[in-house]
């Protein structure tokens, strides 16, 4: 991909699919996102800006420079969105409970939950996060039980659809830079 004036020097995006480990390289010999990237992002130190676990698919962003990716990832630093599919119902309590938070031994999880859909046995959540523990939503919704079974909640699919004010717009397994208007957007004017 030729690089325009109107790109950004400083962050790239990537639709991640399922099945990539977000890590430079695997010990265990698995696919990682710098296999659907070109050889210079590697090479030339572009780093991913939080992560998105094996299963986990869609916005992944990264940079070169590591202020960025700190005010990107710091709790609060900005608004991350995601598409989740529940295996089991999900009740307005679990919303409040997800809001409150849940005690688990990576610390309190909480999240902003809203739903937006049904499909038999499966529910799915918009979800929106300003901090993301490691596999926070996952943890979340296993601390939760369905009322019905008995067993925890399970995330079946979990897509991040935006981080900040950039939203995927990318096919799965593709990547783009961020266009200057799009970079200021998402961190504002300091280099």
């Amino acid at each position: 991909m030729n690089r325009t004036t109107d790109d950004s020097k400083i962050l790239l995006a990537l639709n991640k699919p399922k099945g990539y480990v977000v890590t430079r390289s695997d010990e265990l010999g698995r696919k990682t996102v710098y296999d659907l990237l070109p050889d210079w992002v590697f090479n030339d130190g572009w780093m991913p800006i939080g992560r998105l676990d094996l299963e986990s698919k869609g916005l992944l962003l990264f940079t070169t420079n590591g202020k960025v990716g700190d005010t990107l990832t710091k709790p609060g630093g900005c608004i991350k969105l995601y598409e989740v599919w529940v295996r089991g119902h999900v009740t307005d309590e679990h919303i409040a409970e997800a809001r409150k938070g849940v005690e688990s031994k990576h610390g309190l999880l909480k999240a902003k939950v809203e739903k937006i859909g049904m499909g038999g046995a499966k529910t799915k959540l918009k979800i929106e996060l300003d901090e993301g523990k490691n596999r926070h939503i996952r943890r979340l919704f296993g601390a939760l039980k369905d009322p019905k079974f008995g067993t925890p909640l399970k995330v079946l699919e979990l897509k991040r659809i935006s981080i900040g004010g950039f939203e995927l717009n990318i096919e799965s397994g593709q990547w783009r830079y961020l266009s200057v208007d799009e970079e200021k957007v998402l961190i504002g004017g300091f280099d």
